[in-house]
């Protein structure tokens, strides 16, 4: 009579062995007070390229289930109502899905963006109150101090790592040769709790998750009467601001070349 094998063992260990190695996040979680208990149950949050965009990129969103993504804290947030929405009307008051609609296109050439081509300016403000803090006193609460490349001071968020990534980026930034600084210093601003103009909709900069290179080698399509696309920042800041995760509104058709905004949900993976 041949052998019988149990082969849910290999099976098992199969299938644990191709996530860990496609992952590119693997946390163990366990209960805070784990060192008291005798039987713990031990969770595992894979983070694969293949999740949410959302999911992949905060720390504070867990999962994405039944059309509503799910936070740390167990609260929720609408993911998608299923509207179809104008440009002008996904500006006003996107859901998280349309905030996705258009791809950022990171590390390419600089080109004049076709129309309307503005990936990460569909901002769902709930969303963002729920990363960062639901009002200016929660947001204060999450701020750190940084030194910028001058020796002035800035203020970011140290939630969802937006700290830690422009941390990275002003590090790499002191490596550029000389020419460069004037671009860079001095800065046009960071943290500063406004709304858009001419809008309702609060600013990325109140949240604390945006920066403002040197105005004065910026171009911005609001000043420009010609509405020309205008860029003068070379294409070596861009790129180190993009491999930490932050989109710049020079690849926005409603061009805003001074602006970096922290949005890893649009990179496929940042550094």
């Amino acid at each position: 009579m041949p052998k019988r094998y149990n082969l849910l063992p290999l099976a098992l260990f199969l299938l644990v062995k191709s996530f860990i190695l496609h992952a590119k996040e693997f946390k163990i979680l366990a209960p805070k007070n784990y060192q008291n208990q005798k039987n713990i149950t031990v969770m595992f949050k894979i983070k694969t390229s293949k999740q949410n965009s959302f999911v992949r990129a905060y720390p504070s969103i867990v999962a994405l289930k039944d059309n509503k993504l799910i936070f740390e804290d167990n609260s929720t947030l609408t993911y998608s109502d299923s509207k179809e929405r104008t440009f002008k009307e996904k500006l006003k008051n996107p859901t998280p899905k349309d905030m996705l609609s258009i791809a950022y296109k990171p590390s390419i050439k600089i080109t004049p963006p076709t129309k309307n081509d503005d990936s990460g300016r569909f901002r769902n403000e709930k969303l963002f109150k729920k990363l960062y803090g639901k009002n200016k006193a929660e947001i204060e609460k999450n701020l750190t101090k940084l030194t910028w490349l001058d020796g002035s001071t800035i203020y970011f968020n140290k939630r969802q790592n937006a700290l830690k990534q422009l941390q990275k980026v002003i590090d790499e930034l002191k490596t550029l040769p000389s020419e460069y600084k004037k671009f860079l210093s001095p800065i046009g601003g960071a943290f500063y709790y406004r709304y858009i103009k001419d809008t309702e909709r609060l600013s990325t900069h109140s949240f604390a998750i945006a920066i403002d290179l040197n105005v004065a080698n910026s171009s911005y399509w609001k000043w420009d009467k010609t509405y020309r696309y205008k860029n003068k920042l070379p294409l070596k800041i861009v790129e180190i601001f993009e491999k930490y995760g932050f989109i710049w509104g020079g690849r926005w058709y409603h061009y805003d070349t001074m602006h970096f905004e922290y949005r890893p949900e649009l990179f496929e993976s940042i550094d």
